[in-house]
């Protein structure tokens, strides 16, 4: 399934109309998860190229071969709640039991799971995984308040609560230096960890109404948002400690939700406040917003996305059973270049 869509601005200029550039589309292409009214999400790519995903109210670890189409699926106990996985260099998947207040690790050639367990019972839903460069798992458990860090050779679980009551620790990831950052969906702040002291900063948003969902650092370490509740995409950087934000195309009630970067330092982020949703790329250099396109499926909603160099392809889950992919093109440029 692929479709695309161009916006054209007009602007009237003497006695004659000009028509800008319409921003450019990718190629989209969804596939239908064979497992209905599962809340297919997070896909990951693996060393073999095959598409790894949970199936949140489904209980299972999902992995698409996208050159044949067919889908596998192994389960995990029932009310596990998977959120979102990962896929190790050795190709063993490690997933967020949400609704069980574990860490897995699941061995696709054996079906065997070890699990993580919290090791504070309050911490009862780990929400966002992302790797470290030494193959450590940090991690956010949202409801919890806590951020954490899985020490994937020994098991150990390391603990940090947020200070903000109600932070709600949602997306993260890592900058170039091994510092994880978080998006506090809660409140109008992003946080960010020391790995060496393991102490937890928290850095306020100017706008009291922003509430951020998802993160991405571009190459030059500068951190970039989508602000869900107000339909900004923001930038911090933490050489300077200054914000610089930007009305999405869909405005105030765009719900920008999904995110990442890719190898250009280009932001790409999904609008779910319009149906069908949007898939938009935001180039910093020039400071517009040069691609739209609509997912065909309808999307419902996309809540996190990541970008996989070797192809140059992002990938997503949507809330309307489908994997999704999107092509990105290297030549794509910003409107006017």
């Amino acid at each position: 399934m692929k479709v695309s869509i161009g916006i054209v601005a007009t602007s009237l200029l003497g006695l004659g109309w000009i028509v800008a550039p319409a921003p450019k589309p990718v190629e989209i292409t969804e596939w239908a998860v064979p497992w209905e009214n599962t809340r297919p999400r997070d896909p990951y790519v693996g060393p073999d190229g095959r598409v790894w995903f949970v199936g949140q109210t489904g209980d299972y670890v999902g992995v698409l071969d996208p050159a044949s189409g067919k889908f596998e699926r192994f389960e995990l106990d029932e009310g596990t709640g998977p959120h979102n996985l990962i896929v190790g260099a050795d190709g063993m998947i490690w997933y967020a039991g949400n609704r069980a207040a574990h860490i897995g690790r699941l061995d696709p050639r054996t079906g065997k799971i070890v699990k993580y367990p919290m090791p504070d019972p309050a911490v009862r839903d780990p929400h966002t995984l992302v790797w470290d460069a030494n193959g450590d798992i940090w991690f956010t458990a949202q409801g919890a308040n806590f951020v954490g860090k899985l020490m994937t050779r020994t098991g150990e679980v390391r603990l940090i609560p947020v200070p903000t009551e109600r932070a709600r620790p949602y997306g993260i990831v890592l900058d170039s230096k091994g510092r994880p950052w978080i998006n506090l969906l809660g409140t109008n702040k992003l946080a960010t960890v020391d790995p060496a002291t393991m102490q937890l900063r928290e850095i306020e948003i100017p706008r009291a109404e922003a509430r951020t969902r998802r993160i991405g650092v571009t190459s030059d370490d500068k951190v970039w948002y989508v602000d869900y509740a107000a339909g900004h995409v923001g930038e911090y950087d933490p050489a300077t400690g200054k914000f610089r934000e930007w009305l999405i195309p869909a405005g105030e009630g765009g719900r920008p939700y999904a995110m990442a970067v890719d190898d250009r330092d280009r932001i790409w982020f999904v609008e779910t406040g319009v149906r069908p949703n949007r898939f938009v790329g935001f180039d910093p250099r020039s400071e517009e917003f040069f691609s739209i396109t609509e997912i065909g499926s309808g999307g419902g909603t996309v809540r996190h996305m990541v970008f996989h160099p070797q192809t140059r392809t992002i990938w997503f889950g949507t809330d309307t059973n489908t994997i999704g992919r999107a092509v990105i093109p290297g030549e794509l440029r910003a409107m006017g270049q």
